[in-house]
């Protein structure tokens, strides 16, 4: 069968390692019969085998098509999809009841360890799960959140509860690098899109935490500027043992009822090709379908001699390769290219900064402007908290069909969907009357669920295939490192003052402003 070109100079003579052609340009093609689109790789990789090896199973998993066991994933993933917001969220609603009763002298300390909880996570269960599985990591980041946020209710003083909360984030903050990365390597690429829909879960998670919330913290809280002991304020320590009683049940029907296969990619990264090519007729057979793949398939990508590099050294390397500077470059390659690449890393550090400064203290500023309008008892506290939260989940499918307004657009929704966000922000601080107050929340909660709909999904499509999952890595680094800056700001900032507010709204509004000078709109048109 004559090679499958692509791309590719024909006058340069390719050099042939088993099924797999190197061209001296430093592209690599494929004359593998099962692939009929072929992708072109940079040669440098790490391991070329293992990318051949990885578009074959790519291939094979297409070919079985989106069926029961796929499905039945996309509900036990979206477990962790609702735990990335769902514990961010309980520190939140905590915040206030454990300032008052610890009575800290920096109350935003605890939002500081969350953050840096789920940036140590994510770092850590990202590598991790290329060096003892993903099934491991997929099911440990849930129960480990579980435990520790079951243990952080009977914490005895701010310190105790701070640690805490840094373990359990430290679990949540595997839970999107691990199950989108096990959710996409047994997907279709025709069903891709579904990792977006997951986002609903996100949405959904605010309001169970909200509703939960609201008799506990609603009922048994000390009410602002009371003496607050213990005894009185009982109710988030309740609300954390529910919540983490709901994650320690959807890790045991993750565990218990569910049957999750290792990734085959992972299984082939370790040299057991033969598990990999099962577990693929595994899923077609929970599918009730078949495949073709063969041991044979996979072992005809390797040359005369080829020894798997199965080391834990390689499995970093090759998680690290992702972010080298030969993956970088081609996203400064060009001006356009270069300004995108740029504007979406500050976009989304900017909100990063801005979302959790705001939201974080969110029950913070409703209490105290509460007071303020007669009303700031923590019940209506959290009956408020729990109408924002529900009134935030249609923008999530509004955002879905605004993207593809050709008057709006990716760009256009993204930009008015961030600086409405800002301008709410600073609407909120004209409120004269907690009805008001919480109109102006419930504009803010809508407009950022848009935004973040949106955000989620435009950003991968401005970076070329070959770079996009570092294009991604580098949006999502900004976005967490500012994070982790929200909580210092506030430490210097008077919680009592409007000054997170004003803050938080000017940098929405710079970063839907830097939307517009986005030099790509994705609608209509495929990704690079």
């Amino acid at each position: 069968m004559a090679p499958a070109y692509k791309d590719a100079d024909l006058d340069m003579v390719p050099e042939q390692i088993g099924d797999i052609q190197i061209q001296e340009d430093g592209h690599r093609y494929t004359n593998e019969p099962h692939l009929d689109d072929v992708a072109i790789i940079p040669t440098g990789a790490l391991d070329p085998v293992y990318e051949a090896k990885a578009i074959i199973l790519n291939r094979a998993i297409r070919d079985i098509g989106m069926g029961r066991y796929q499905w039945e994933l996309f509900v036990v993933i979206g477990f962790g999809w609702a735990s990335d917001n769902l514990w961010p969220i309980v520190t939140s609603l905590i915040f206030t009841p454990v300032a008052n009763e610890f009575a800290p002298t920096h109350p935003p300390l605890l939002t500081l360890a969350q953050n840096i909880g789920l940036l140590g996570g994510a770092m850590f269960w990202g590598f991790g799960c290329d060096i003892f599985g993903r099934r491991l990591a997929f099911n440990f980041t849930l129960g480990l959140t579980a435990i520790w946020g079951l243990v952080a209710a009977g914490s005895p003083r701010f310190a105790a509860i701070g640690a805490f909360d840094a373990l359990w984030s430290f679990g949540v903050g595997g839970n999107l690098p691990v199950d989108s990365a096990i959710f996409l390597e047994f997907l279709p690429a025709s069903h891709q899109y579904l990792l977006t829909i997951l986002s609903i879960d996100w949405a959904i998670a605010q309001v169970v935490a909200t509703l939960i919330a609201w008799p506990l913290l609603g009922n048994l809280t000390c009410e602002q500027d009371e003496t607050c002991t213990r005894g009185k304020n009982m109710g988030w320590r309740y609300f954390v043992i529910a919540v983490g009683g709901l994650t320690l049940a959807m890790f045991i029907i993750r565990f218990c009822f569910f049957t999750i296969y290792e990734s085959p990619k992972y299984l082939m990264s370790k040299g057991r090709d033969a598990e990999a090519v099962k577990v693929v007729h595994e899923v077609a057979r929970r599918n009730g379908t078949t495949s073709d793949l063969s041991i044979d398939d996979l072992k005809a990508c390797e040359p005369d001699g080829y020894v798997a590099r199965t080391d834990v050294a390689t499995a970093v390397k090759r998680r690290l390769k992702t972010l080298a500077a030969s993956n970088i470059r081609p996203l400064f390659s060009t001006k356009s290219m270069g300004l995108s690449t740029g504007l979406i890393m500050i976009i989304w550090a900017l909100i990063g900064l801005g979302y959790p400064l705001y939201n974080a203290f969110l029950p913070y500023i409703q209490a105290t402007r509460g007071v303020d309008f007669g009303d700031g008892s923590t019940y209506l506290t959290y009956r408020n908290s729990l109408i924002i939260a529900v009134l935030g989940v249609p923008g999530a499918f509004l955002g879905g069909y605004l993207v593809e307004l050709p008057q709006l657009g990716r760009k256009g929704t993204l930009s008015l969907s961030t600086v409405l966000t800002g301008i709410f922000l600073y609407c909120s601080t004209t409120a004269h009357n907690s009805e008001t107050l919480l109109g102006w929340n419930c504009a803010f909660s809508f407009c950022s669920n848009i935004m973040y709909a949106v955000l989620y999904g435009f950003t991968p499509e401005l970076f070329p295939t070959p770079q996009r999952g570092t294009g991604n890595a580098l949006a999502a680094t900004c976005n967490r490192i500012f994070g982790i800056m929200a909580p210092l700001i506030a430490i210097f900032a008077n919680l009592e003052t409007s000054a997170p507010v004003y803050t938080s709204g000017a940098l929405f509004i710079a970063a839907g402003l830097l939307v517009l000078l986005l030099p790509f709109e994705s609608r209509g048109k495929a990704a690079l």
